[in-house]
């Protein structure tokens, strides 16, 4: 009996996020945010991919490739939980597990068998950092994926929405077509849900530029904009 093997990096995610912060909690928060999956040269064959324009949407099965840790702990402290309550590590979507594996469903907007890095898929609404390795890629069932009466334990729907202070002058600074996306990204408080100090300001890369904030009650003030050197 096996007790160990190795994955393969199948393909990698394209995204605007160069670093963990400011990625949306879950995948799906924010679908204005768009990605492209990119393959690995072995499996750049638009077969592979024959029939999955059918399916609205996909399972990505990807690392947690900036949380690899040799040892693992059978709890951990989640978040939402305040970041002080430990609870096991198989009952929280932590990246700090025994395999650093997380699971996304995104939307497939749109196929490319013939670009300069082959087969290509554009999704959106996904929470990975740029780079991420992907082990593999499913299709999303409704009927089997679906479970309106699942329980969702200690991790509710999150019904905070932040309302975003965006200066014009500074959403200028912004290329238009990720505004959208961005102002999403804020809305949903990439902050760390125990941390609530007004007076700290906090900064957060996406798309090539780096935006300061701070968050004030219930509102998000954006305070710069800079392209990233």
């Amino acid at each position: 009996m096996r007790g160990e093997m190795a994955f393969r990096t199948v393909a990698r995610m394209r995204s605007d996020f160069p670093s963990k912060f400011g990625i949306p909690r879950q995948s799906g928060l924010v679908t204005e945010l768009n990605s492209t999956i990119v393959f690995e040269p072995e499996f750049r064959n638009p077969d592979a991919l024959r029939g999955i324009e059918g399916f609205s949407h996909l399972w990505l099965i990807w690392e947690f490739s900036a949380a690899v840790r040799k040892e693992w702990s059978p709890t951990v402290r989640p978040p939402r939980l305040g970041g002080n309550t430990r609870v096991g590590v198989f009952a929280t979507r932590s990246p700090f597990r025994p395999n650093p594996l997380g699971l996304s469903c995104v939307k497939l907007e749109g196929v490319e068998l013939n670009t300069p890095e082959g087969p290509v898929l554009h999704v959106s609404g996904a929470d990975l950092m740029d780079g991420t390795p992907i082990f593999d890629i499913k299709p999303y069932v409704p009927y089997a994926d679906c479970h309106p009466e699942a329980k969702e334990g200690f991790a509710p729907a999150p019904i905070r929405q932040l309302e975003v202070s965006f200066p014009h002058p500074l959403l200028e600074l912004v290329p238009q077509n990720r505004r959208e996306a961005l102002q999403g990204v804020l809305a949903c408080d990439p902050r760390p849900s125990y941390q609530d100090d007004p007076a700290r300001i906090y900064g957060m890369s996406f798309a090539g530029l780096e935006v300061s904030f701070r968050v004030e009650g219930n509102q998000l003030f954006v305070l710069s904009v800079t392209k990233t050197p």
